[in-house]
């Protein structure tokens, strides 16, 4: 793609822009780009009126896990793997992109009790792979699995499957609308 011109084609260009001068460089006109907003960071007090609404023992911080599936304690094993086989259709998803960790913690807790109250039970939760966090590692699929595992309504979680968003979403099993207001009424 990238052929050196011919001394034909050279010339031709010569010719092509005989009798024009460059401009000069206080002529020309650089664009600058628009600044981002201020936000301003957050610290971990901030977070506590979102803490409240999954629990107490929430971890804001935390590595990625590899594992990258979670099965509760008391279920059978092929829970885990008929969600991995997509044994239950995706019924409701949210997408957690451009949302820092407690934006995203506000998000997904929503999106939980949401998806409970429509009696929901497979729903996936994009949270992106990182590909532009420093480092190149997902701030956010870490935590996200860990704020799972903490929540009692959910069951299972896996990596969706690449046709689905591969390491950047997760599918959630969820406990049935019915079981999960039973439990809390009881």
């Amino acid at each position: 793609m990238n052929k050196k011109p011919t001394p034909d084609e050279i010339a031709d260009f010569h010719q092509a822009i005989e009798g024009t001068r460059p401009l000069r460089a206080h002529d020309r006109v650089v664009p600058e780009r628009p600044k981002p907003s201020p936000r301003p960071r957050r610290r971990e007090p901030d977070a506590e009126p979102a803490v409240g609404s999954i629990g107490a023992s929430l971890v804001i911080d935390r590595t990625p896990s590899d594992s990258g599936s979670f099965l509760r304690v008391g279920l059978h094993r092929n829970t885990l793997r008929d969600l991995k086989r997509g044994r239950w259709p995706v019924q409701n998803d949210v997408d957690l992109h451009g949302l820092n960790r407690f934006e995203a913690l506000d998000a997904v807790t929503s999106f939980i009790a949401e998806s409970i109250a429509a009696d929901k039970r497979c729903v996936r939760i994009v949270h992106g792979r990182g590909n532009r966090s420093p480092g190149r590692s997902g701030v956010l699929r870490g935590l996200v699995q860990t704020w799972l595992t903490q929540h009692a309504d959910v069951l299972a979680f896996c990596s969706a499957p690449p046709s689905d968003g591969g390491d950047g979403a997760v599918w959630v099993l969820l406990k049935s609308g019915r079981t999960a207001a039973a439990r809390r009424s009881a």
